[in-house]
């Protein structure tokens, strides 16, 4: 998407626009496209080892003897036309190795590309989510600077008419500064927030200005699936794991070429030709057949050596996957961990705003009375505004939480989508 219509058009940017940005702009998506169609061509290259190999050639060729008793001898202009085939019957398995681990290389690098695309998705999100929750905190924090500007007034006002001292109004002034001070380093991170998630849509940060985003609200609905039912979702579908074990099945197969290069190969050959001089009706032909066996006798011990080291390789892959396998086991089951302790923030910090609400009004209300005293309704002022951040940090966190546990099992959305929680995005 051009950068114009994210900053020209009315309506506001969602997670889907992020992501959809994203994926249009960020080189590593496009890298991981040509990789992969790299990779599709060098499987297709190889598969052309099943068929046999036709070549056709020609030549013209001018002759002359030179001179006899008789005179001179007319020059000789022939022609020839030739057809060659060649065909490989049988190699123990190292040919069709071969294709196969070009096949494998082509997964690995599908299963790749697919993992690039998650990450990029996972950036994108967190980049969004990241903003929304910068933005909110700079909304909570210009409500409690508000609050604390009504509660200088107050204080003023108290003092005006002798109910309150000039402390009181010192104390006021210092809790305004306070909070002033809070906005001033919550527009500092709104800023450095909006040039992540610009860089993350592959937009230089300093050409993107202040940006509306819909947050989405988190659904009612929880997580359905256990953990053991995600580990075993992302065993059987991460990317990454994926690719591994496609590298691992290609590795086995250069086993079996290194194999077969140590036994015979049987080919077989053809060929016919015809050759005729010009403006003469004859012409001569020729046809040829063999049965080529090629028997390896002696190398230098090199494919004996070739042979352990395909063992090996294939065996240090093998290791390689099962490590990729415990470490994707381990990356779910912790942010799993991660997701529920998110949940629970949510619903105390909800608690938590709307008991500090209720306090700070009470104290608000008994100052201005004339009952109460300015460093109760400080204190309860400042216990609002540290429950809206924990609130905003919190529902940050579900969010991102949730966009990790997608993308550890494997089934992030390119649409910002989250299957794992239905209805936990807005979507274009």
């Amino acid at each position: 998407m051009p950068l114009e219509q994210v900053l020209g058009r009315g309506s506001a940017l969602t997670v889907s626009d992020a992501v959809d940005v994203a994926l249009r702009n960020n080189p590593s998506t496009r890298a991981a496209w040509a990789d992969a169609r790299a990779a599709n061509a060098e499987y297709r290259s190889a598969k052309g080892a099943w068929f046999p190999a036709v070549s056709l050639s020609g030549s013209a060729a001018r002759s002359e003897s030179g001179r006899s008793s008789d005179g001179p001898e007319n020059p000789v202009t022939s022609y020839s036309a030739a057809a060659g085939l060649s065909c490989l019957i049988l190699d123990f398995g190292g040919r069709a190795a071969a294709v196969d681990e070009s096949r494998q290389a082509f997964f690995a690098e599908e299963w790749t590309r697919n993992a690039v695309i998650q990450k990029t998705v996972l950036q994108a999100e967190v980049a969004f989510f990241s903003y929304a929750g910068a933005e909110a905190m700079l909304e909570a924090n210009r409500t409690s600077l508000a609050e604390a500007e009504a509660n200088l007034e107050a204080a003023e006002e108290r003092k005006r008419v002798g109910l309150a001292t000039g402390a009181d109004v010192l104390q006021a002034k210092t809790a305004y500064s306070e909070v002033k001070l809070a906005v001033l380093e919550s527009e500092g991170v709104v800023r450095t927030a909006r040039a992540s998630l610009a860089a993350s849509m592959g937009y230089p940060p300093e050409l993107i200005g202040d940006l509306d985003v819909v947050t989405p609200e988190i659904p009612d609905a929880g997580l359905s699936a256990t953990v053991e039912e995600l580990i075993d979702r992302a065993l059987a579908g991460n990317p990454e794991l994926q690719a591994s074990r496609a590298a691992s099945r290609g590795a086995g197969a250069r086993v079996t070429q290194a194999w077969s290069r140590m036994l015979p190969s049987f080919s077989a050959h053809g060929n016919v030709g015809r050759t005729w001089p010009r403006d003469d009706p004859d012409y001569s032909e020729s046809y040829s057949a063999s049965l080529q066996v090629e028997i390896p006798i002696f190398t230098g011990l090199s494919q004996q050596f070739d042979l352990l080291k395909a063992r090996a390789q294939a065996e240090a892959q093998r290791e390689r996957t099962r490590g990729v396998e415990q470490e994707t086991a381990l990356r779910v089951f912790s942010a799993h961990s991660e997701f529920l302790t998110a949940v629970e923030r949510v619903k105390t910090t909800d608690e938590l705003v709307a008991g500090a609400q209720q306090s700070e009004e009470v104290a608000a209300g008994r100052y201005r009375e004339g009952v109460g005293s300015i460093l109760d309704l400080l204190s309860a002022q400042r216990v609002l505004g540290l429950a809206r951040a924990e609130q905003v940090n919190a529902r940050l966190s579900w969010f991102v939480a949730l966009t990790q546990l997608a993308h550890d099992v494997g089934v992030l959305g390119l649409d910002g989508s989250n299957p794992l929680v239905p209805g936990s995005f807005v979507p274009r």
